[in-house]
């Protein structure tokens, strides 16, 4: 294999293939796991009602079922995980690992207004959170992380981590610097008044 290992911990599911039935997936799955190849399996951006059907369709199968999801989630983007998933993956034991947990970059407090990121690599999924929202967002993590004398995206993370259903939050670093920064995320105790500042500021509109 290119990965130079012989199993996978974790093989998940990235896209799912709705012209696929979910028992032949979970079949194939199971081929791997039988083989050695795979221990566990995951699913990222599955739809909830697909993600509910896949668990139904192991349970009643015998088949390998999911022990974890990737959703998108941040202080930014908190929508479709709290309302789709949350629950779902609480009542059925799921891990909960998070892509995007610093939102492109948003949350990184490097960018504070549009003329911030016309040189960014990722300045098309930026320019759109810099509404009145995001500002305030951004104003909050500025005050936690000062009060706790931490870089704003070690405070973005501590967020996810203090949520109960999520398991880790993945991010990428591009200095030893800032990996430091971001593991520091780990052992930050954020207070119930810190905790509401934030989640207050990044609240969205219900529909």
């Amino acid at each position: 294999m290119r990965l130079q290992i012989d199993t996978i911990d974790l093989y998940q599911s990235h896209h799912d293939d709705l012209s696929t039935a979910i028992d032949e997936t979970l079949e194939a799955y199971q081929e791997l796991v039988h083989a050695g190849k795979v221990k566990w399996i995951g699913a990222s951006n599955l739809s909830p009602e697909r993600l509910k059907e896949s668990l139904v369709v192991a349970e009643k199968h015998n088949l390998p079922a999911y022990i974890a999801i990737q959703p998108e989630y941040n202080l930014y983007d908190r929508s479709k995980y709290e309302k789709d998933y949350e629950q779902l993956a609480l009542e059925n034991h799921l891990g909960v690992i998070t892509y995007y947990s610093l939102a492109s970059g948003f949350l990184s407090g490097k960018y504070r207004s549009i003329d911030d990121i016309k040189e960014a690599k990722r300045s098309d999924a930026l320019k759109g959170r810099f509404d009145t929202r995001g500002l305030r967002i951004l104003d909050a993590l500025a005050q936690v992380a000062h009060n706790q004398q931490a870089a704003m995206p070690t405070i973005a993370l501590a967020w996810i981590l203090h949520r109960p259903s999520v398991t880790a939050p993945i991010v990428s670093a591009t200095s030893l610097q800032q990996l430091e920064e971001l593991t520091r995320a780990t052992k930050i105790n954020l207070s119930t008044e810190e905790m509401s500042l934030l989640n207050t500021a990044s609240a969205y509109e219900e529909n």
